[in-house]
């Protein structure tokens, strides 16, 4: 029996979806909710969020990507946004899993990948198991050069029992609260934690971030990318000097894994650089993406 989230009010059905936008589909471990944007001609590129921010994390990079042409998608992982939140484990197979299903279902081959703060390990497991899929590599403060440190409330509710009961109690209010913590802008909070909470009321969304934590997606995935870095594809690695979540030091590791990457630090910026700053990523992605075409 689920542990009763009182908090957790809605079910995600038709009715409760039709106002969310985008697409569903059905794929081996639930619904996903996913937009698909742009040129169909265009080269797809796609858009991997990160921990506990759905989609709507990527609105500015999806409408910028979409208008230069390409044939951009962004979905919301498993457990987050519209998506389902099946009674699995929350590991890195589930989420790799539900992106190559994804992919598969839609029709699309070959990408240029996107990976945000835990994207990064589940693009660059995907990137290992499929190398021939993917063309362009982008990381934006990407976990998994070490494990992530955590706060206080995410140690405690990794431990059994306690987990359930300390989420059920304050996890509302201490992540609205702790995600502030990815912005720099103070002005972009109110509003962010607002879209934020939106996903919080639908039944299952506690039960998944808590196995989320519990089977390792905030651990070291260092060696994947080393093993990918290998592979000398060509890699845009984005950061904010003033990521609290994934700190900047930890570039320096990612680019002994990626040692030909093309770099770019944000000034004045947080986890979310591409949120933040879109004046100065989004010309640095364009460039890196439109490099080398004919």
């Amino acid at each position: 029996m689920p542990f009763p989230y009182l908090d957790e009010t809605s079910e995600l059905n038709d009715a409760t979806r039709r106002d969310a936008g985008g697409s569903f589909i059905e794929l081996g471990d639930g619904i996903t909710h996913y937009e698909l944007g742009g040129d169909p001609e265009g080269i797809p590129v796609v858009l991997v969020h990160g921990f506990s921010v759905p989609c709507f994390i990527y609105d500015t990079t999806f409408d910028f990507l979409k208008a230069s042409g390409f044939h951009a998608l962004r979905y919301d992982l498993f457990g987050r946004g519209f998506s389902d939140r099946p009674a699995v484990n929350y590991n890195i197979d589930l989420f790799t899993r539900q992106l190559v299903e994804l992919l598969d279902a839609l029709g699309i081959r070959r990408v240029h990948l996107v990976g945000l703060s835990m994207g990064g390990p589940i693009t660059a497991t995907f990137v290992a198991q499929h190398p021939q899929r993917v063309m362009k590599y982008i990381l934006i403060d990407p976990s998994g050069a070490r494990p992530v440190k955590l706060s206080r409330l995410l140690k405690g509710i990794k431990l059994p029992l306690y987990g359930e009961l300390a989420l059920a109690l304050f996890g509302r209010m201490a992540m609205v609260r702790n995600i502030a913590s990815d912005l720099f802008d103070p002005h972009l909070v109110d509003e962010f934690q607002i879209r934020y909470a939106v996903q919080m009321k639908y039944k299952g969304f506690k039960r998944a971030i808590l196995s989320t934590l519990r089977h390792g997606m905030l651990d070291s995935f260092f060696d994947t990318y080393e093993r990918i870095g290998k592979l000398k594809k060509p890699v845009l690695l984005l950061w904010g000097k003033n990521d609290k979540t994934v700190p900047f030091d930890q570039s320096t590791l990612l680019l002994k894994a990626f040692p030909h990457a093309e770099f770019h630090a944000v000034d004045d910026c947080g986890h979310i650089p591409h949120f933040e700053k879109p004046e100065i990523v989004n010309p640095i992605l364009l460039e890196f993406l439109r490099k080398g075409e004919p």
